[in-house]
């Protein structure tokens, strides 16, 4: 979806959803031998799962959602559905043999996107390949975002959630990828009416619980973004066409 050279401006899509964590499952009551493995685990590798049910709850009316099977009102229910999402998502994945529940082998954007068309919750998805096109995208509505995750993301202490806070960041082991729901084009920075990415800020909604960084959202930098770009899929799921 091209820059089509319109203003951009701050803009914020608010999830209808508690935040999620994938991880201390069974503290939450939530067994993984429900969704078929073998035995119960605590932590899952259901990022893109958890992202897509935020941005689910974001562009689907509550009535929708709920017809859909997600509760947003309930967290251990909706965690359950973005483990159901993450299990169908690995099917999607063209580019490897694995999937969940019989391995915790990840999954990515595209699976996601492929499992919403598939279960009729979306109609059309469209990726940004460059800033730009990323903050077009935001002006519509909330993004999918996978992406190289340093360990310096996981440790921030900054109060404002930002994980890229510390200039060093890239020097920090890097621990995998990630997926995270970008759920705001929170600060928009022009010098000369040209962008300026090192203070033009996106939020985006983790799923590590509401104990993480700023109440379980984050926040970057769009020149982290640009820094990291070749090794990020940006994909936004829509409903064009249809009402909500």
């Amino acid at each position: 979806r091209p820059y089509d050279g319109r203003p951009l401006h701050p803009i914020a899509w608010e999830p209808r959803l508690p935040v999620l964590d994938q991880t201390n499952l069974i503290a939450q009551g939530i067994r993984t031998t429900e969704h078929g493995l073998g035995q119960d685990v605590d932590a899952l590798g259901s990022c893109t799962g958890n992202a897509a049910a935020a941005l689910l709850s974001i562009i689907l009316s509550p009535e929708r959602a709920a017809a859909a099977g997600l509760e947003t009102d309930n967290t251990t229910a909706a965690e359950h559905f973005a483990i159901g999402l993450y299990a169908d998502a690995t099917i999607e994945d063209e580019w490897q043999d694995l999937v969940w529940p019989s391995q915790d082998c990840g999954s990515s954007g595209l699976g996601i996107a492929k499992a919403l068309r598939n279960r009729g919750l979306i109609d059309q998805y469209g990726h940004a390949t460059t800033s730009k096109e990323l903050c077009t995208l935001l002006q519509t509505g909330p993004v999918l975002l996978g992406m190289p995750w340093y360990s310096a993301f996981t440790q921030t202490a900054d109060p404002h959630g930002h994980v890229d806070a510390d200039p060093t960041w890239a020097d920090s082991p890097l621990e995998g990828g990630h997926e995270v729901c970008v759920t705001a084009l929170e600060d928009v920075a022009y010098v000369d009416g040209v962008l300026d990415p090192d203070r033009t800020v996106l939020r985006f909604r983790n799923s590590w619980s509401s104990s993480w960084a700023d109440h379980g959202d984050g926040r970057l930098f769009l020149s982290t973004y640009i820094a990291l770009r070749e090794q990020i899929d940006a994909v936004q799921p829509r409903r064009d066409g249809v009402s909500p």
